[in-house]
Order: C-alpha cells, then structure tokens, then sequence
C-alpha cells in the first residue's frame, strides 16, 4: 500500500552537483510531509550536495543546520542564535538588538538555550565554546527560525548516543518534517522513519527504516568493517568541525 502522505518536493531524474561537476546523476526521490529521515552515505557520497539542493528547492519553509555552523566567533551566544530570524526584523531593530537584547527574543533563545544545555552561556562569544557546545549553538539558531522543516547536516554528529536521542527529540518537538545526515546506522533504524543512503552517487536505498537492517545500512560504507566508520567525518562539503 502506497504512503498517503502529501508529497513536498519530488525529484524525478535529476542531476545534483557543483557547476558543472555532477555529484549525484539522475536522482529521482520524494519526500513527504511528516517523515522523518535519515541521509547516510560514506563521506564523498553526495549527502551535502543533496541537502543544499532540497535547501535551495523548499527555500523558506526549512530551517537549516549546517555542518560547518556559519557561526561569528566574535558574537554571543545570543546573538548567533538570533541570526536564525535577522530578515524578519527592521535593520534598525536588529541594530538596536546588537546593543540591548530585545525582550521577547531573548526570552526566546533563552528557552532554546535551556532546552540544549546552554543555560548561562547567553553572553559568552561563540568562540569561547568547545565544539560540541557549538553545534548545539548552530542548533539552536536553525530551531530559532521556526519552520516547520528542518534539515541538518550532521547536527549530532559530535556528540554520544544519548545526547543525540535529546537533540532529535527537540527537534522533532519543533518540526514536524526533517532530513538528517548523520553516520550514526543504529539510530537511522531506531529513530527515524525513512532512510536515504547515498554510495558512489547513487541513491541506494529508499526504505521505511522498519524494512531495513543494519547490514543494509553497512553496505553503503566501504569499510563498514571498521569500527571507526560509523564515526567518520562528514562528506564533500569538507569534514566535521
């Protein structure tokens, strides 16, 4: 029996890449409203190449979690976070904001802070931050922009199985459609409701996680012998921070 769900975006022989560098040749998928998804694929595979294409096809109805944060160093906590919602605000306001935090916002990032363990590090620079504290700063910032999807490119990669868990529960708390990569093959099948899996840029396996195994998944890593392989860096985007 076919998915009743709506349908938010089909790719239907479609070639993704950079310029004139096709990374991933006559892609064809769908994604639906309320999945949940998990992108796997050895690094080079084409995951990040394929979540900037669904960014730039779903435009504003995706927040988005980049591998590499886009962080300003130099700003607080606060500030960073902020940033996920700059456009819906005069630049006079956002100016203002740069000096005296306004009130409901910060009461807003403030409970997104919470929530992800950053409680009293609202003032401190980004840069003063160890890394896992940075990607749930990028985190918060994408949960900021309040859209109802949310993709993310390899948002826990850093961090244990159980603080992964509490990061995807916040963000399906807020989302009610998202597309993760992650190298994390257990909770591909444990947490999330589909999985795509990129390998030599094909698109290998398009399933309903509850059909699928871990050796499914282990077939999409070359070394999936190594037990290093299910925390390798990310993909042609350019490795975890």
């Amino acid at each position: 029996m076919g998915d009743s769900r709506r349908p938010l975006l089909c790719l239907d022989d479609v070639d993704l890449g950079h310029g004139d560098r096709v990374v991933l040749p006559g892609l064809r998928l769908t994604l639906r409203q309320g999945e949940r998804v998990a992108l796997l694929g050895p690094s080079g595979a084409g995951k990040s190449t394929l979540l900037g294409a669904l960014r730039g096809r779903l435009g504003d109805t995706a927040a988005w979690c980049p591998q590499q944060h886009g962080l300003v160093p130099q700003l607080a906590v606060y500030h960073n976070v902020y940033m996920g919602r700059l456009a819906e605000h005069s630049a006079l306001a956002n100016l203002w904001n740069l000096v005296r935090p306004l009130a409901r916002p910060w009461r807003q990032v403030a409970e997104l802070c919470d929530a992800l363990g950053l409680e009293g590090l609202m003032r401190r620079p980004v840069g003063q931050l160890s890394g896992g504290q940075r990607q749930r700063v990028a985190i918060a910032r994408a949960l900021y922009q309040q859209r109802a999807l949310f993709l993310g490119d390899e948002p826990v990669a850093s961090v244990d199985p159980h603080q992964a868990l509490r990061l995807l529960a916040l963000i399906d708390a807020r989302h009610a459609t998202s597309v993760i990569a992650l190298h994390q093959r257990e909770l591909a099948l444990t947490h999330f409701d589909r999985v795509w899996g990129l390998r030599d840029g094909r698109l290998v396996i398009d399933a309903s996680a509850r059909d699928l195994t871990l050796a499914d998944l282990d077939a999409l890593y070359p070394d999936a012998g190594n037990p290093v392989a299910s925390a390798s860096p990310g993909d042609e985007a350019g490795g975890r921070p």
